[in-house]
């Protein structure tokens, strides 16, 4: 076993099947079929279960794979090593919800993408569950999430807090009627979103549980629903005070208790920091502490 062996493995487990593997290899599916085959009888294990629709890690594989994907990161960060000179360039993958986008980090990307040209930066939006597991599996060097995190891998920085409220249509007035209603339905993000499972759990602890979840695959559609009257969702007050002149809603305040929610920004504490995301940090938010206090 060597470390061509575990880069063709670790490719078939992140894309799920040999084809795309071979694909992102550069070399032909009967390669990367031969190598995992050789492989497993190194090994004296099966490492893949194939099926119709590609394959999936045993529970042998599922062990190996963490040790493979670090041993192409450690490749990653050699070869990072030997260029990096401490000015900022090359890519930089950053992690963030699609609320923090459109309430704090707008300005603020278009600011070090200014200030940082030779920085490849890309952005992917996600849901707090989908950017953690990108960070912890070296997909992104770092992401805003909803917090509390409390992973032993994952360094944490507060970057900003904030105060959730209930948003419904703007007819709605009592939010204590309206939530009484018979099927009452709620329009959020997909499963994995941190708003979404808050609301889950303020409505239960008020024994609503029979919901209907409507799930909608952006903050636009999230707004142009609710202002409908389609259902209720639950988002950051500045964030609906902000997009209101668009989607015109109703904003009810929650107890600060279960308002309050903090964002943070996650990275890897064994992962080697370039000087692109180091210079991203000093220069975001993270870098000062005007932001911090948002409530």
């Amino acid at each position: 076993m060597d470390f061509a062996d575990l880069r063709v493995f670790e490719a078939v487990a992140r894309l799920g099947g040999m084809n795309r593997a071979a694909g992102e290899l550069h070399t032909v599916q009967s390669n990367v079929t031969t190598r995992i085959r050789l492989l497993e009888q190194e090994l004296g294990a099966q490492l893949f279960r194939r099926h119709s629709r590609g394959v999936s890690l045993t529970e042998v594989g599922g062990r190996l794979l963490p040790h493979a994907v670090r041993l192409r990161q450690l490749m990653e960060e050699a070869r990072h090593a030997c260029t990096d000179d401490g000015r900022p360039r090359g890519p930089l993958t950053i992690g963030a919800l699609e609320t923090t986008v459109a309430l704090r980090l707008s300005s603020q990307l278009s600011v070090f993408a200014a200030a940082h040209p030779e920085v490849d930066l890309v952005l992917r939006t996600g849901t707090t569950c989908e950017l953690v597991k990108e960070v912890l599996e070296f997909r992104l060097e770092g992401a805003f999430v909803c917090g509390p995190v409390n992973h032993p891998d994952l360094e944490e920085t507060l970057a900003f807090r904030e105060r959730l409220a209930v948003l419904t249509a703007p007819s709605v007035r009592n939010l204590e009627e309206e939530l009484r209603r018979r099927a009452l339905k709620i329009v959020v993000l997909r499963a994995g979103c941190s708003y979404r499972q808050r609301l889950e759990d303020i409505l239960a602890r008020r024994g609503i549980v029979n919901l209907r979840i409507l799930e909608f695959g952006t903050i636009e559609a999230i707004m142009s629903s609710v202002a409908a009257g389609i259902g209720i969702t639950l988002l950051p007050k500045g964030l609906a005070e902000a997009m209101n002149p668009r989607h015109r809603v109703a904003v009810h305040e929650l107890p600060a208790a279960v308002a309050r929610v903090e964002t943070l920004f996650i990275r890897r504490r064994d992962a080697l920091a370039s000087a692109a995301l180091a210079a991203f940090v000093g220069d975001s938010i993270l870098g000062s502490k005007r932001a911090i206090a948002a409530e």
